[in-house]
């Protein structure tokens, strides 16, 4: 899951106004190469570079084929792929998060990849991530890259508070009030978005929704009590109080790698931009821990990523093409330069050499895996989240009562799925 990239929309949209081929390229030929596009939703900055090398290296190999690169922003992406693909003008391959594809498959825009060369190591990748990349009992995506939340901390401050990284939500309130009174640095500073409170449903053993049972659970005791825990740390000695600006995510971003805020909750698309901070010019000082534990005792945060998915209505040439080039990228080789350059995770385990593991954030992110939980294959959920973005932020800042906000949500919830019971 990437949040808060800036985007250039006026340079995306024209960019995306010329390329959206929808596998008909004006380039093809009847006997030169086959050119598909590709719309790749990583970082433009940080990210997009190995990607754009990858291509040079696969059309190198690959004189048939020629790929058309077109990097377009990430929260502008699913709704300029849904338009596209709605008419007919969809690129050949997206970079899709994993929370979309069970809605584009739903909509029979993604292909299936069951059989394919895309999904020829199918084996090699962690079972859990090839699920999630499943709709109806087919396989839509192979996984790129993945990702959960962890709480990473400034091993620096937390050493000189002689506090350890806490296993509890109640810890954290008591090592952020430490660090407050021995550095003088706020010890947590909390989002206000709902995909970073995730992990605080998940600690009370509850979700937004049952899926299961067809019932919203936003408003239940146990989400209740999940969000009145995610509310607290906003107010308390070293707890910083809620930003709730449009500009909050960089705020937060900012204050954690100049040393300004001891620890939050990030997610590993942060990797190379924490490295780039002041407080951790040594790499060895970014400390990284599996989210606090709710009152179940465990632990969990959600699994985020991308998938790379061929679009349904590409000609045969171009989704031969699509196939080839996507399992080209998922390759361990492609995956472990990707993880080398861009400090991403890789999605199979053959990815992950020696050379890989040496990546402190990388590694440190690695071990918090195991508490990644996985979404359900339910086609709305994604845009569940969208309600409680709206919320959230009255919450904690006061403009609205937990109960009341809870209770929009669950109402707006409920209209994206109205065969759920609340």
């Amino acid at each position: 899951m990437r949040r808060g990239i800036a985007a250039t929309a006026l340079v995306a949209s024209f960019a995306l106004a010329a390329t959206a081929c929808g596998g008909s390229d004006g380039g093809d030929s009847a006997d030169g190469p086959v050119t598909i596009t590709w719309w790749d939703t990583s970082n433009a900055t940080n990210e997009a570079p190995t990607y754009q090398a990858l291509i040079k290296e696969f059309e190198a190999a690959n004189k048939d084929v020629k790929v058309k690169y077109v990097n377009v922003p990430f929260d502008q992406a699913q709704n300029k792929f849904d338009t596209a693909a709605g008419s007919k003008g969809a690129p050949d391959i997206l970079r899709s998060e994993v929370g979309w594809t069970p809605a584009f498959a739903k909509k029979g825009f993604f292909l299936p990849l069951d059989g394919t060369e895309a999904l020829a190591d199918e084996a090699k990748f962690q079972p859990n991530l090839i699920e999630q990349a499943k709709y109806d009992g087919k396989t839509y995506g192979v996984p790129l890259v993945t990702d959960t939340l962890a709480l990473v901390y400034n091993k620096e401050l937390f050493e000189k508070a002689g506090v350890e990284a806490p296993k509890t939500w109640d810890e954290l309130k008591k090592a952020a009030a430490t660090i407050k009174d021995k550095t003088g640095v706020d010890g947590y500073w909390g989002s206000t978005q709902a995909y970073y409170a995730q992990t605080f449903l998940y600690g009370e053993g509850t979700d937004t929704v049952d899926a299961a049972a067809k019932k919203v659970t936003v408003n239940s005791a146990p989400a209740k009590k999940g969000y009145e825990t995610w509310q607290s740390l906003f107010d308390g000695k070293g707890l910083h109080k809620a930003d709730t600006t449009a500009d909050a995510y960089a705020h937060i971003q900012e204050a954690f790698v100049s040393g300004k805020v001891a620890s939050i909750i990030q997610g590993p698309w942060e990797i190379t931009n924490f490295f780039k901070g002041s407080a951790f010019k040594d790499k060895d000082n970014l400390g990284i821990a599996t989210v606090p534990a709710g009152s179940t005792g465990k632990a969990g945060a959600p699994t985020g990523g991308h998938n790379l998915s061929v679009y349904a209505g590409s000609d045969s040439a171009h989704q031969k093409a699509a196939l080839k080039f996507v399992n080209f990228m998922t390759s361990a080789k492609s995956q472990s330069a990707i993880a080398l350059k861009n400090s991403t995770l890789p999605t199979r385990d053959d990815a992950y050499t020696a050379e890989v593991k040496a990546d402190p954030g990388i590694a440190g992110f690695q071990t918090v895996l195991p508490a990644a939980q996985p979404r359900p294959a339910l086609p709305e959920y994604s845009s569940l989240w969208g309600p409680l973005d709206s919320e959230l932020p009255q919450i904690a800042g006061g403009k609205v009562s937990l109960d009341k906000g809870l209770g929009n949500a669950e109402t707006a919830i409920a209209k994206l799925v109205p065969d759920f019971s609340k």
